[in-house]
Formats: C-alpha cells, sequence, structure tokens
C-alpha cells in the first residue's frame, strides 16, 4: 500500500505555545500553501482512499483535497493535557523535565505519552491496511506522521524526532 502522509499547513498560533489537540484554526496563507499539495494530489486516481485528523488545521486540507474524507480521532495529534495551550516557558519546569527525559513512555497530566500515540496511530495504519487499499493519502500532524514513519521503518521511537517535518510536507511512505 502506498501511503501519502500529509502534514496540516501553519496553525494560526503564536510561536512557543504547546497545541497537540487544540482545535486550532489555519493561517491565511493557507490557500497559498496548500498549491504544491493540490498539484500533487490532481494525479491520483479515483481510488485514492483520503483519511484525515478531525482537527481544524487539518479537516480543512483534507476537505480541499477530496470530497470523500474518513475522519478519525486516531489521527490526531498528542493530547498534551493540562500543557495544552500554555506557553512552553511557563510549563513547570519539574514536569517538563521529566517529560524531555522520557517524552515516548512519560504522559503529561490529562494527556498522553508518544507510546499512547504510538498504539493509536499505529492500530490505525494495521486496520486500513487490511482493507487493501493501493494507496492512501492521511492528513494529519507531524507527531503521527513520526509514528507512522517509525512503524514502517522500524525505528526506535526514541529516534522518531530525526525525521524533521515542515507545514504542509509530503511524506510517501511503501507499506
Amino acid at each position: 500500500m502506498e501511503i501519502i502522509l500529509i502534514r496540516h499547513t501553519a496553525p494560526k498560533i503564536a510561536k512557543g505555545i504547546c497545541y497537540g489537540q487544540a482545535d486550532i484554526d489555519v493561517t491565511d496563507t493557507f490557500l497559498e500553501e496548500i498549491k504544491p499539495i493540490l498539484k500533487k494530489v490532481s494525479t491520483y486516481d479515483a481510488e485514492t482512499v483520503y483519511y484525515s485528523s478531525p482537527l481544524k488545521r487539518c479537516k480543512k486540507l483534507a476537505e480541499k483535497l477530496s470530497n470523500k474524507v474518513l475522519f478519525d480521532d486516531r489521527l490526531k495529534e498528542l493530547n498534551f493535557g493540562d500543557w495544552e495551550l500554555q506557553n512552553w516557558n511557563d510549563i513547570n519546569k519539574t514536569e517538563l523535565d521529566i517529560w524531555m527525559n522520557d517524552f515516548v513512555k512519560v504522559a503529561v497530566t490529562k494527556g498522553e505519552s508518544y507510546l499512547d500515540l504510538h498504539a493509536r496511530t499505529t492500530n490505525f495504519l494495521l486496520e486500513i491496511s487490511q482493507q487493501k487499499h493501493k494507496k492512501v493519502v492521511i492528513i494529519t500532524h507531524a507527531g503521527v506522521m513520526r509514528s507512522l514513519h517509525s512503524f514502517i521503518n522500524k525505528i526506535p521511537l526514541e529516534k522518531s524526532f530525526d525525521l524533521k517535518l515542515q507545514y504542509a510536507q509530503v511524506l510517501e511512505i511503501n507499506y
């Protein structure tokens, strides 16, 4: 199965704010940012299946790419719990250090760990792989893209952030 992972465009939020599952809109540059994606997707055949995170910053892009999008909560970004919409500099330093030292296993209060995100995203991938699609497009977030990339390429989660991702980036993987 050919998988095309697409990260959402730039979110409309100040730099330095933690925003995992907060439902943030996109910036005014949205239509400009999606032009290369639209060009690429226009070459895909009618059998291509589109999945997306239901969060606004993904949903807007997904709806520009296809009128037959399947939205799935498992494609949401990491849930940062109590840290959502806080400035990273204002987060309790002790809590932040504990999380930074083991971000794979440590969950933020009222949130989830990267391992939790990985479990839900790999569950999603295993489920859709049974449907025998030739090509799927997944509009999602950097954390989900890194998780799926790591799973498919057998990369330890601790090393998944070696994959640098920009807004509106397209990553093609065979699975």
